[in-house]
């Protein structure tokens, strides 16, 4: 199969288009024939060593953990998928080695669900770490009717689907952005502020009472801030500022969950959650799609598509 490989660490010119071994596939997995493949900051993160410290990553490197596409075949004990289903998935192992810049992946089940039907490929690939990473942040902090909750870059890709989320469970959503961003908040239904200096007596004149709930998506303190604004502070949830936990917060690492992407999917069919797609690139282009990702200038997510 043709897969993008790096065979070590570095930055985009690392990346290959090279003529690599079909995966094997475990009693747990389907064999997924890609349409398309999310592109995430994590993913030129992994391939310039960021993730050593954490994870095993071995080399020759397939990068990629979002994607959607096709069932081709299925493993031994996997009796959730048939051949033919058309499925979506965060296809994050145990280690990182086999992702999903290829023609081809081995997905286990607990990483994958079926594709909302009313996207295309290309957009199901950019939902899921996203999303997910939106969906279990405000499960952790149990967002729902009734909550004010302040979301800290709000415009970017995991904010745009918690602001679209909140506020599908009823909840009124203030979001931080810079001014050019600030009427694609609105039509996503949050009250966009500007982020940077006075921003926490923005969101007080805003919301007098305080808020109730919030996501740090951008550190630089945002944390902190948000717990000023709080009568309960344990009501942060951060996937960049760990610090937060010694305070009561959560420190959200997102994790496959098939029954969270199935949530997703439903809100996505039911019309409450969109999903912006920036830039589409065909496979033999992720270089060029890292260096637009690591610009942070995309509004919306960049995805690769491999025919």
């Amino acid at each position: 199969m043709k897969a993008i490989t790096t065979s070590g660490y570095g930055g985009p010119d690392t990346l290959q288009l090279t003529e690599t071994d079909d995966p094997k596939v475990g009693p747990d997995a389907v064999l997924v024939r890609v349409r398309a493949a999310g592109v995430n900051p994590v993913d030129w993160k992994v391939v310039a060593g960021y993730l050593e410290p954490i994870m095993d990553v071995y080399f020759p490197l397939i990068p990629g953990w979002d994607v959607s596409g096709v069932v081709e075949a299925v493993g031994l004990d996997a009796t959730e998928f048939s051949v033919g289903d058309e499925v979506f998935g965060y296809v994050r192992k145990d280690a990182v080695q086999h992702g999903t810049y290829a023609e081809l992946v081995a997905a286990p089940v607990r990483t994958l669900a079926r594709k909302p039907a009313t996207l295309d490929f290309p957009q199901a690939a950019g939902v899921p770490l996203a999303g997910l990473t939106a969906y279990q942040c405000l499960e952790r902090i149990g967002v729902t009717a009734g909550d004010t909750v302040l979301v800290h870059a709000a415009a970017g890709g995991v904010g745009s689907f918690a602001v679209q989320i909140a506020v599908a469970r009823g909840a009124r959503v203030i979001g931080t952005a810079g001014e050019h961003n600030h009427d694609f908040l609105r039509s996503l239904g949050a009250e966009p502020v500007t982020y940077g200096d006075g921003l926490e007596d923005r969101v007080r004149a805003l919301a007098p009472e305080g808020i109730t709930a919030a996501l740090d998506l951008i550190g630089e303190g945002a944390a902190p801030l948000s717990q000023r604004l709080m009568r309960d502070p344990t009501r942060v949830a951060s996937i960049v500022d760990s610090a937060i936990k010694d305070s009561g917060g959560h420190h959200v690492w997102v994790r496959p969950d098939s029954a969270d992407l199935t949530a997703l999917g439903r809100l996505i069919d039911d019309g409450k959650v969109r999903v912006p797609v920036d830039r589409t690139l065909p496979l033999e282009q992720a270089a060029e799609a890292f260096r637009l990702s690591k610009t942070g200038r995309t509004r919306g997510k960049i995805v690769l598509t491999v025919p």
